[in-house]
């Protein structure tokens, strides 16, 4: 292969990285690292509406909706086995999707920047597919505001 050829694909190589940078920053503004350790977290809206981070539950760093409209956190089978969790019991729940079976755990602890909240009620909802959604029993412990595309999140405890 020929000295040209090889700086074009380095080329491009650099422009699809840097491509991939600038949408995943754009899609994704709430990461742990800009978050930082202060006690309160402002996070920006995405470009869909919706406030996604990253968080820390039991220590391990995931993707969570922020959902104000859900009354707990709830989390997919897949990141439940990740995290090691175990139900306790079943129970029914209903969702936007519908009625369907859920399963009780307790989080020893939910991080979102500097905020966290210890001892969270949550569930196994294995009909849920990719992020955690973060709901009203971390939610609810915190002060929260809306305002212009931002949601701050306040430690109170």
């Amino acid at each position: 292969m020929s000295g040209g050829k090889i700086l074009w694909i380095a080329v491009w190589l650099a422009l699809a990285g840097g491509l991939y940078y600038l949408a995943d920053s754009m899609l994704n503004p709430n990461k742990l690292s800009v978050l930082g350790e202060a006690s309160t977290v402002t996070l920006q809206r995405g470009p869909d509406g919706h406030y996604r981070a990253e968080a820390l539950i039991n220590g391990t760093k995931v993707n969570v909706l922020v959902d104000t409209g859900a009354t707990g956190v709830a989390i997919s089978q897949d990141i439940a086995d990740k995290l090691n969790l175990s139900s306790n019991h079943a129970v029914r729940t209903s969702t936007a999707n519908g009625n369907t079976v859920s399963y009780m755990t307790r989080l020893n602890s939910v991080k979102l920047g500097g905020v966290e909240a210890n001892n969270v009620a949550a569930v196994i909802a294995p009909g849920l597919h990719g992020e955690v959604l973060l709901g009203m029993s971390y939610l609810g412990r915190m002060d929260v505001r809306l305002f212009q595309g931002k949601m701050t999140i306040t430690q109170v405890e």
